[in-house]
């Protein structure tokens, strides 16, 4: 462990302020001690210290004028990770959250999810601390655009390839494309999440749900287990929440809850899913509006709730898709998940699931699936568009899906069997994780000192 914990402290020193990055980190680090004794090279070559520091990072600020001629100023990221087995690849998230230390969490992981696919891609992050929330149009367009001016500096099809996050959806991605083509002069394949009018993939938006909840059937399918007939517990109300709902029911399981920042909706008939969608469709619309056309849901206000916990995760239910964000879900709220029945947990949302509680579901019996592995569809399918994008062609809905499941698949395979080689069968968090650092480690390796 002395290389793990020298690797860990010289982070902390670097980065005393960026606790999630610092978080997402040790999560992967800490598993790696059986990969790091049979291979004495990763160290030799020092690739724990090479692989927690980003290739690239870039800051920059962002000027727009909004509706009332104000000039507005905002900062853009973009962490470049690593570009051992391809491009960058990774989303953009625009929230007033987001800081170095969340685009670095994001990054890190996104190099071993990416790795997990097999997919030829490396990873890498970005976003600003733009909050589209209550913006108009026109002020979105020109924000996206300004962010784009200086974006295209570091971005390309063999470069670069950002996609959508939190915030960012085939809208911002249009306008982003729209900018990066006015000032290059080349339609080319630099995002993905485009629409289907120029150059997007059929299944790309609905892809991490959708991918999660077919990660979820693999893992329940190995114990002789499915999702049909089952009552399941989802957090979110945006685009992996809904597409994740929209596959549960398409998989005959019956999806029980959803949230957002303000609370929690419980339906024990199954949420109305096209309601949820026309309600989180209007500006500042709330979950609590579904009560009017459903008075047997039940609706629980976010401050409602105790500090150590949130009331998504307190009612029954055979499997959760934690969807919202990162740290949604506490070590109370993994105890009591356990307490009420809960057989499977598959992460749709990055980092949901705090370190106290994923410790917490490695020591029991439930299924658990780590974002890194479970909500790998999205990134998947973005590949899928960059390849159809080389080839200036456009596959079918059918087509896409069948690779995602898949792909989804050979991640389950991939993860489950590594567990198993290093005597820990079932621990998808260890698998999963060796598996992808394994893979971007050896290219690193043979590649050289760069």
């Amino acid at each position: 462990m002395a290389y793990v914990s020298r690797t860990l402290q010289n982070l902390r020193e670097s980065f005393p302020a960026q606790t999630e990055f610092y978080q997402a980190v040790e999560e992967v680090l800490e598993t790696l001690q059986p990969l790091l004794d049979q291979n004495p090279r990763y160290e030799e070559q020092n690739i724990l210290q090479r692989i927690i520091e980003p290739e690239r990072q870039i800051t920059f600020r962002v000027t727009w004028v909004d509706d009332n001629n104000t000039i507005q100023v905002n900062r853009g990221y973009r962490v470049q990770f690593n570009s051992a087995l391809g491009p960058y690849k990774g989303g953009l998230r625009f929230h007033p959250t987001v800081n170095a230390s969340i685009i670095k969490f994001l990054g890190f992981e996104q190099i071993f999810k990416n790795a997990l696919t097999g997919l030829a891609i490396g990873g890498g992050k970005g976003g600003s601390n733009f909050d589209p929330h209550g913006r108009s149009t026109m002020e979105i367009m020109r924000f996206c655009q300004s962010f784009m001016t200086e974006l295209r500096r570091h971005v390309g099809p063999t470069t670069d390839v950002p996609a959508g996050d939190i915030g960012v959806g085939t809208r911002e991605i249009a306008y982003m494309f729209g900018q990066y083509k006015r000032l290059t002069k080349r339609f080319e394949g630099v995002l993905t999440g485009k629409g289907l009018l120029w150059g997007g993939s059929a299944g790309r938006e609905a892809a991490t749900g959708h991918g999660c909840v077919y990660f979820a059937e693999n893992m329940l399918q190995d114990r002789g287990e499915s999702l049909e007939g089952k009552d399941c517990l989802v957090s979110g109300a945006g685009n992996v929440a809904l597409h994740t709902v929209e596959k549960l029911y398409a998989l005959g399981a019956k999806p029980i809850t959803v949230s957002d920042s303000r609370g929690t909706l419980y339906h024990t008939e199954g949420v109305d899913l096209p309601l949820v969608r026309a309600l989180k469709s209007q500006p500042n619309g709330s979950l609590e509006g579904y009560l009017d056309d459903h008075a047997d849901a039940e609706y629980t206000p976010i401050d409602a709730y105790p500090d150590d916990g949130h009331a998504v995760w307190r009612y029954p239910g055979y499997a959760a898709f934690p969807s919202a964000t990162q740290n949604e879900l506490t070590r109370a709220d993994a105890e009591a998940l356990v307490e009420n029945g809960c057989q499977c947990i598959a992460e749709g949302a990055n980092m949901p699931c705090e370190a106290e509680a994923v410790h917490f579901l490695q020591e029991t019996d439930i299924a658990y699936g780590p974002g890194k592995a479970a909500n790998a569809g999205g990134v998947a399918v973005s590949q899928l568009e960059m390849a159809q994008n080389a080839r200036m062609q456009a596959w079918s809905r059918e087509k896409v899906d069948e690779r995602l499941q898949g792909i989804m698949q050979e991640i389950y395979q991939r993860a489950s069997d590594t567990a198993e080689e290093f005597g820990v069968p079932g621990n998808l968090v260890v698998g999963g994780n060796i598996a992808g650092f394994r893979r971007v480690a050896d290219a690193m390796i043979e590649q050289g000192a760069v």
